[in-house]
C-alpha cells in the first residue's frame, strides 16, 4: 500500500491555491502531517477521501489513479475522521455506529463483532446507550474513530483525532491507531506535535500548501542541530527583548530565574547554551528559516 502525490494543485473558485505543485510519497505505517492552521492539510486530506477534485497533479492508492471512475473502488480501501463530526445525533452510540455499518456493507454479524471491539478500545462500551447529543466532544471524537475503523480501511485518514480528550484518552486513541497501523497506512493530521513523537517516525510539515519537509523524524531533528538554545535570566526586559528577536519555544520560571528556550541559526546574544532539539523544536525551525 503507497499513496503517491505528484505536482498536487488545488485552487477554489476564489482563486486562492490551497496546495500548490505538492509532491509527497505516503508509506505503510502511521504517517504523520504537521501543520499550521491553513497550511493546507484538511484540503489535502478532502483530496484523499475523494471527497475534493484536484486542479492539477496527480494522486495514486495502491497504483490506482485518482479519478472520478475509479472514486468508488478507492472510498472502499479508506476510511475518515474529519475534525469536525456530528454523527446522527437523535441516534445512540449503538445505533449510528450500527447504521454506519449497514452504509458500508459490511455484515451484521462483522459489524457488531467490531463495534464491541472498537467500543472497548475507546471505553466507550459503558456509554453505547447514550444518545450521540448527550456526548461531550471528546467522547464524540471517539465515536468518530470507531465509525472510520469498522471497515477495517487499509488507508486511514485522521483529522485531529484527540482534539478534546483528556491525557489518559490521548495516550488510548494513540496506542489504538499504533495497533490499527500494522500492515496499513494511517495518516495523521494534528497540532499537537506530541502526538506524532509519541506514535510516528514518519512525517511531513506543511505550510502554505507546500511541504517543507517530508521524511524521517530522526532526520529533522538532525537539521535542527545546533539552532535550540536555553537562556536564563532574572530580567524581564531582557527576556521580552529576546522573545521580540527570536522564536521561542518555552519559556519557564525554575526558582527566580526565567528559564527561555528559543530558535536561533546563530548564537543569541546572551550567554547560553546549546540544547538538543524535540520535534517541536525542529518544526519551528524549519517553518521560520
Amino acid at each position: 500500500m503507497g499513496i503517491k502525490i505528484a505536482d498536487l494543485t488545488v485552487t477554489f473558485k476564489n482563486q486562492v491555491t490551497a496546495i500548490d505543485h505538492a509532491d509527497l510519497e505516503i508509506p505503510k505505517g502511521i504517517f504523520g502531517l504537521l501543520g499550521e492552521n491553513g497550511a493546507g492539510k484538511t484540503t489535502l486530506m478532502r483530496v484523499l477521501t475523494t471527497i475534493l477534485s484536484p486542479t492539477g497533479g496527480t494522486v495514486t492508492l495502491d497504483d490506482i489513479p485518482y479519478s472520478k471512475e475509479n472514486y468508488e473502488k478507492i472510498q472502499r480501501k479508506i476510511g475518515y475522521l474529519p475534525q469536525e463530526i456530528d454523527l446522527y445525533p437523535g441516534l445512540t452510540v449503538q445505533e449510528c455506529l450500527e447504521y454506519m455499518g449497514d452504509l458500508s456493507g459490511i455484515s451484521k454479524q462483522i459489524y457488531r463483532e467490531r463495534i464491541a471491539y472498537h467500543l472497548e478500545k475507546t471505553s466507550l462500551t459503558e456509554h453505547r446507550k447514550k444518545k450521540m447529543k448527550q456526548l461531550s466532544g471528546g467522547m464524540k471524537r471517539r465515536v468518530g474513530l470507531v465509525q472510520a475503523l469498522l471497515n477495517e480501511p487499509e488507508f486511514l485518514i485522521v483529522d485531529e483525532p484527540t482534539t478534546g480528550l483528556d491525557p489518559e484518552e490521548r495516550i488510548r486513541i494513540r496506542n489504538l491507531l499504533v495497533d490499527f497501523s500494522e500492515g496499513r497506512t494511517v495518516l495523521f493530521s494534528t497540532h499537537v506535535v506530541e502526538d506524532l513523537t509519541a506514535t510516528c517516525n514518519q512525517l511531513a510539515v506543511m505550510k502554505k500548501g507546500r511541504f517543507l519537509y517530508s521524511g524521517n523524524m530522526k532526520e529533522l531533528l538532525e537539521q535542527a542541530k545546533g539552532h535550540v538554545w536555553i537562556c536564563k535570566t532574572t530580567d524581564e526586559t531582557k527576556a521580552r527583548e529576546l522573545e521580540k528577536k527570536y522564536h521561542v519555544s518555552s519559556k519557564q520560571y525554575v526558582g527566580s530565574e526565567l528559564q527561555i528556550r528559543l530558535i536561533s541559526e546563530t548564537p543569541p546574544e546572551i550567554e547560553c547554551s546549546s540544547c538538543e532539539a524535540t520535534l517541536e523544536d525542529a518544526y519551528i525551525d524549519i517553518t521560520n528559516r
